[in-house]
């Protein structure tokens, strides 16, 4: 049944030649413009209890890391699926957040309070439910990343309410660390705070202080991790960006002490916004993001250039996402377009919001079945390499394209992001310039090779399309297949389908495609 549903998609794809548009790709294979990380895919786990809702929902239901179920069999194979998955334990409430560990013997659930951060009180983080967490994620496959609380030891000020003074207290992350360390559990990295930096959401942190407070982080950890190879790395600020202040913090941070700069993006505005499913699909509004990535990049290198530049957090959509948008098709134009974006800019990590909880999250909160930017995260994962591409298009606004070397083996991988009604057909053109593009001429285009791919190879596509063509379904098709769980609950096979090398990229109307073409010869894909 399968193998007659893929057939009917290609010749459908075959008969839209005739009225498609022709579109060259023109790809620069020379040279990668960035580079990412190998695991630049990441998804967070936040700290919210069943009680949080907005906008009359409390969409998060068990999914915050003191309630979930971490022996939930879909959760364990979705993350299994990545081999591994980086995931960030953090949020809001990680300031409110002290640890059993130590002389900490009592932990006090966290409870709704009117003069609490973010309207609830200190919690605290169980020894066993860190056993538990750490057990799930050691056999699930997990490159963690955990948020510190960076509130500890300040007081706010009686002038600004907003504004927490005082120098940051360690002994209760000590303990954590040290039980960790004992315990043999794996830690990727520390992150200290969350968007205390700028202007802050519900508290923040003057610059100065808090690189004084990140550096006394990097110093405990290099004492506790004297092994280089296994030390955790540090990271912060951990909220939005503001040029003042992140220029001051970078600046008062001495060398070696920060390894990620991370920041948050909430670009599409409030989750009840009902103008959000338009936002998703208006290539002009998505690139007014673009700067911030550009800014940030061009910070870290100018005043840390030993570190790189993380989207550490970023739901699209804040106060938990849009509920008939976030966990659908259509958002994938947003998320997608995202990946592709920031690693242009040279950003090696992108932290997504959520992996489960909210109505942003890759899972669905109550079944833990995929959302389809599940898949579009796993596909990008595992087809699309760390060295960053240039290709560019005279199309439709409405295209947006990328490119990497591919992950695994020769060749490249190209996503196409299609948010127009329109068909097109794209030829990929290999430019060989070896000049910067500051001297290029107008002729360097006709001197370009043609994709010089033997006519008897074959490429890989991939084609994410919504179910029924409703761009708000949260079912997604790979190739006209809907892509759902095994018997076993196994996350599906995703296979592509296969095309000649010297026939068209065909991509229909309101869809993702990724493309592996291991016959592209791009020198800044061979092997060194």
């Amino acid at each position: 049944m399968d193998l007659k549903v893929t057939l009917c998609y290609i010749l459908l794809l075959l008969f839209s030649i005739s009225s498609a548009e022709d579109i060259k790709l023109k790809l620069k294979g020379v040279t990668n413009i960035a580079t990412t990380d190998e695991n630049f895919i990441c998804a967070t786990l936040d700290w919210w209890p069943e009680n949080k809702c907005d906008y009359n929902q409390c969409p998060w239901g068990k999914s915050g890391i003191l309630n979930l179920d971490l022996d939930n069999k879909i959760l364990s194979n979705a993350i299994k699926a990545f081999d591994p998955l980086r995931i960030r334990i953090g949020g809001s409430l990680q300031d409110q957040i002290i640890y059993q560990f130590g002389p900490q013997k009592n932990c006090t659930q966290m409870i709704k309070k009117d003069d609490g951060l973010f309207g609830f009180s200190v919690g605290c983080l169980p020894q066993n439910r860190w056993d538990r967490v750490n057990d799930f994620f050691n056999k699930s496959g997990v490159k963690l990343t955990f948020g510190l609380n960076a509130l500890i030891g300040k007081k706010n000020s009686k002038e600004d309410k907003l504004n927490y003074m005082g120098n940051w207290n360690p002994l209760n992350a000590i303990t954590l660390m040290k039980y960790t360390i004992l315990k043999g559990y794996k830690i990727d990295s520390y992150e200290l705070g969350n968007e205390l930096c700028s202007e802050g959401v519900s508290a923040r942190i003057d610059s100065v202080q808090y690189a004084k407070d990140i550096t006394k982080l990097r110093f405990i950890i290099n004492k506790l991790y004297p092994n280089v190879t296994t030390r955790p790395k540090v990271l912060g600020p951990a909220g939005f960006y503001g040029k003042e202040w992140f220029d001051s913090f970078l600046q008062n941070v001495g060398h070696g002490v920060v390894d990620g700069v991370t920041h948050h993006i909430y670009n599409l505005g409030a989750g009840v916004d009902q103008d959000l499913i338009e936002k998703v699909q208006d290539p002009y509004f998505l690139s007014q993001i673009a700067q911030t990535f550009k800014d940030v990049s061009v910070a870290v290198k100018e005043f840390t250039p030993w570190a790189g530049a993380w989207v550490g957090e970023s739901g699209g959509a804040y106060n938990s996402g849009g509920k008939d948008v976030s966990h659908t098709f259509v958002n994938g134009f947003w998320y997608l377009d995202q990946l592709g974006m920031t690693s242009t800019f040279n950003h090696k990590v992108y932290c997504r919001q959520a992996l489960i909880g909210g109505n942003y999250a890759l899972l669905n909160t109550t079944t833990f079945i995929p959302n389809p930017d599940y898949y579009g995260a796993l596909l990008w994962h595992r087809l699309m390499g760390s060295k960053v591409l240039s290709v560019s298009h005279e199309g439709s606004p409405y295209l947006r394209t990328y490119a990497h070397c591919s992950k695994k083996g020769p060749g490249i991988t190209v996503l196409i992001i299609n948010m127009s009604k329109s068909t097109f057909n794209f030829s990929l053109v290999n430019d060989m310039n070896l000049y910067p593009e500051d001297y290029t001429t107008e002729g360097s285009v006709q001197t370009s090779t043609s994709n010089s791919m033997d006519d008897k190879q074959i490429r890989e596509e991939y084609h994410l399309t919504p179910k029924d063509g409703n761009i708000q379904s949260d079912v997604v098709l790979l190739n006209g297949t809907p892509l759902k769980l095994t018997e076993s609950l196994d996350i599906p096979e995703l296979k592509p389908v296969m095309i000649s090398s010297s026939s068209p990229i065909k991509v229909g109307p309101q869809s993702i495609v990724f493309v592996n073409v291991k016959g592209f010869k791009a020198p800044a894909c061979a092997a060194s």
